[in-house]
């Protein structure tokens, strides 16, 4: 059983359809950490496109995953409720497989470094227990 559905998280994150790339939030530490998860449908429309035949998630929508799971950890915080946190900078990103229709995205953010209204969270995504991306995403929340 999932700790928050999308439209609990819609409460805690401003993203709405067709970019709210998070499903569920399975688990979550306020201000610390939290981990979600994306069922992937060969329905999504950047499949249309990215690639046609082949369809690949795009690493940089797997980024912004990663960013919406660490924005619920840290705007669940009283402090911040309302707010939102927006992507500051994109470091050590990696890419190390491919994210398929069918897969089930894992998305663990863990919030590292906060002064004031500026943070960093140390991102990984996995599928099936093996690592499919991971970033350290900086965000400022406005």
């Amino acid at each position: 059983m999932s700790l928050y559905t999308a439209k609990e998280i819609m409460e805690i994150i401003p993203h709405r359809y067709p970019f709210l790339l998070i499903d569920t939030i399975e688990e979550l530490e306020p201000g610390v950490r939290a981990m979600g998860k994306k069922c992937v449908s060969g329905n999504e429309a950047y499949f249309q496109g990215h690639f046609p035949g082949n369809p690949v998630m795009p690493g940089v929508l797997i980024l912004e995953a990663l960013a919406q799971v660490g924005a619920v950890a840290i705007l669940s915080q009283p402090e911040w409720k309302g707010k939102t946190a927006y992507f500051a900078g994109i470091e050590k990103a990696r890419f190390r497989q491919r994210v398929l229709p069918g897969d089930v995205l894992t998305l663990e953010t863990e919030i590292v470094k906060v002064k004031g209204p500026i943070g960093v969270g140390k991102a990984v995504a996995s599928v099936n227990g093996k690592t499919a991306a991971q970033a350290e995403l900086t965000f400022a929340i406005s």
